[in-house]
């Protein structure tokens, strides 16, 4: 499937994305692309991707409606794309089986993988340990620190964790340690990235495994409404789980659909990890695509009270999306993100991670504008199980 605005240009997602990586890595994304174009038409790939998808991560997830929240703020219907209940907790498992099952034909004993909110290292870790793989997982100092459950879930699953100290000490350092530990094991390794990042074909291999969400939202809502939605929300650090609702609907011109920036402390305070709000285009982590960064290009530090939004870049597609007016952009501050999350546990009981609160925040302000008869879905990418502490000492902090 391609979108009209699409240029036919391998690699680039119109004027976005590329190869921007040394020349020793060129060798193993060839092969990378030659074993996945092989592979996703292979019929017995599919039907064993299929099969651990329906018993090992629990797919489909619900498609739930939201009531209590929705009387409780008036407006929109607001429906909930299920993903917290995925084994592991997030949609970060699907790209992470789908990944590894194909590194395992291509013969690589070894996976590598960063991680910053640790759901994609949780997630890596699981898939590791179910396929009998060696596992390391990269991750900044900050992030090990607001992160504890998920760093003892990834030992407890087998994988070394690796604490990096470089830099701003979350996920854009925790990928730079990554890609060295590749260049370094090319034969042994696969490098799994966890989002749509990176040089090609990363971008489109993750988009790939990610949008059987929208996939599924499509089948479900036509169940449960008997019509399209008119709104879908999601939340976008690098952006694997907004591409993966948004895929299936991008042709759909008639549905509005919003992707959520961190907005950290305001655009203003330089406290953010709004990318369409204050950055530019630019390379970082092997593609071109927008990036916070300061006059001279070096790149800028970036604030979210979620590690998993907390990156200076964002997916060359969601580039693409927003230069070519397909998708909007937004963003949501840590306060508002906060309210989000206490509201939907006390309206629906369920806790967000905190990634995903910001789209319910969104969402909820989406909602209170529009007529009763219009109906939002909201990616909600995982559960807040491993947010709780943080979140409930900012709440204090904050006095909400």
């Amino acid at each position: 499937m391609k979108t009209n605005n699409q240029k036919e240009r391998k690699g680039y997602f119109g004027d976005f994305g590329g190869q921007y990586v040394p020349e020793t890595l060129m060798a193993p994304l060839q092969e990378l692309e030659k074993a996945y174009l092989k592979l996703s038409n292979d019929k017995s790939f599919k039907k064993e991707l299929a099969g651990w998808l329906t018993n090992f991560v629990g797919r489909p997830t619900p498609l739930y409606f939201a009531n209590q929240l929705t009387n409780k703020i008036g407006g929109a219907k607001i429906y909930l794309k299920r993903e917290d209940l995925t084994h592991t907790g997030a949609h970060k498992i699907n790209n992470a089986l789908g990944q590894a099952l194909l590194a395992k034909h291509m013969g690589k004993k070894r996976l590598i993988a960063e991680t910053g909110a640790g759901q994609h290292g949780v997630a890596t870790a699981t898939v590791a340990a179910a396929l009998g793989m060696e596992c390391v997982v990269y991750m900044g100092t900050v992030d090990i620190e607001r992160q504890q459950p998920n760093v003892q879930r990834m030992e407890l699953l087998g994988a070394t964790v690796m604490s990096v100290s470089a830099g701003s000490k979350t996920l854009k350092d925790a990928i730079n340690e990554a890609i060295r530990d590749w260049v370094t094991n090319i034969n042994s390794s696969h490098y799994l990235i966890g989002s749509v990042l990176g040089p090609h074909p990363y971008p489109t291999i993750v988009r790939d495994f990610q949008k059987i969400i929208g996939e599924e939202a499509r089948r479900q809502i036509k169940e449960q409404a008997n019509k399209l939605p008119d709104y879908l929300v999601a939340c976008v650090g690098g952006g694997s789980n907004s591409i993966g609702l948004f895929f299936d609907f991008l042709n759909e011109k008639n549905i509005k659909i919003i992707g959520v920036e961190a907005g950290g402390f305001g655009i203003k305070s330089n406290k953010h990890a709004a990318r369409f709000a204050g950055g530019r285009p630019g390379i970082l982590h092997g593609t071109l695509s927008y990036v916070l960064q300061d006059k001279y290009g070096q790149i800028t530090e970036t604030h979210s009270i979620s590690a998993g939004l907390d990156y200076p870049s964002i997916g060359p597609e969601h580039a693409n999306l927003q230069q070519t007016k397909r998708v909007e952009y937004t963003h949501v501050t840590d306060e508002e993100a906060l309210k989000a999350f206490m509201l939907l546990a006390e309206t629906e009981g369920i806790i967000p991670a905190l990634e995903s609160s910001h789209a319910v925040a969104y969402a909820i302000k989406l909602a209170k504008k529009l007529p009763k008869d219009k109906i939002i879905i909201v990616n909600l990418s995982g559960r807040g199980d491993k947010d709780l502490a943080q979140a409930i000492e900012h709440i204090k902090k904050m006095k909400l």
